[in-house]
């Protein structure tokens, strides 16, 4: 078994698609899960790939954009729900993260106190812990070692990349960036780089302003690849496919990735497992 793993759980983007979850990946270093991002749909994945809420040792936000925290309200209420003790749940993400999460706390408030009310060894309220970084170690449980740098996806700032270190390999979740220096400092030598990624030569075609305007802050399958490449990645895997291939598609992204990057190209559908071998 390869030290980390990663799963797709989710590769759809704030479009709604009925085979595609919205943004999320699992990393599995050991047997310590993390989770990064919460799209819509989040849960549903994690059994699928056989992972509890309870199991998670941390979830990590790259940024507040709501397409990657939609379903974070599930994953609280399911991981307090279905615990059997005080379990907190430990949230990372950028400075803005434990406003967001109080606010979803307060949503949720008629919900928490109805099961209170209704089971009576549930004398607590979601135990939750948010830890907000911008750049340098994160400390979270579990066996992998863990980092953060800045990202670029303004105009939302601050966005971060997450690295994760474990028995000599490494994986990089991007989230949704342009290409950077942050982002570089974060893949040097890096085992696997997940990176979100759009086809704006599609998009451009299209012509809809409010796509168009997507253009300027996320990065290209072309350029995802070419910051793999600069960075001596060995796998790059594709997600957060804008627009959506077919199931069992994307010829044409591997293509374009090739173009740039001669290492392995990993992309496809929800719950798609890449291993990742030490370097």
């Amino acid at each position: 078994m390869s030290p980390i793993s990663v799963t797709l759980l989710g590769t759809g983007s704030p479009l709604p698609d009925a085979n595609r979850a919205g943004p999320s990946t699992l990393v599995t270093a050991g047997s310590s899960h993390y989770l990064v991002d919460a799209g819509r749909g989040v849960l549903m994945r994690l059994a699928g790939a056989g992972v509890a809420a309870s199991q998670l040792s941390a979830v990590l936000i790259t940024h507040l954009h709501s397409d990657h925290l939609t379903d974070l309200t599930d994953v609280i209420t399911t991981r307090w729900v279905m615990s059997f003790a005080p379990t907190p749940l430990t949230i990372v993400g950028p400075p803005g993260t434990g406003e967001v999460v109080d606010h979803l706390l307060a949503a949720l408030g008629p919900d928490i106190g109805y099961r209170m009310a209704h089971h009576a060894d549930l004398g607590y309220r979601p135990p939750v812990e948010v830890v907000e970084v911008e750049d340098g170690p994160v400390e979270v449980a579990g066996e992998a070692t863990v980092f953060c740098a800045p990202t670029d996806h303004k105009p939302v700032h601050p966005s971060i990349g997450f690295r994760f270190d474990h028995g000599g390999a490494s994986v990089v979740v991007a989230g949704d960036t342009v290409p950077c220096i942050g982002l570089d400092e974060l893949c040097a030598g890096a085992g696997a780089l997940v990176h979100t990624a759009i086809r704006k030569d599609i998009i451009s075609a299209i012509g809809i302003q409010r796509l168009v305007d997507t253009l300027d802050y996320h990065s290209s399958v072309e350029e995802a690849a070419q910051t793999a490449a600069r960075n001596g990645v060995s796998t790059l895997v594709l997600t957060h496919y804008v627009p959506a291939f077919p199931s069992g598609g994307g010829d044409e992204w591997r293509e374009l990735a090739a173009a740039h990057f001669t290492g392995r190209i990993e992309m496809g559908d929800d719950l798609l497992r890449v291993d990742v071998d030490p370097t």
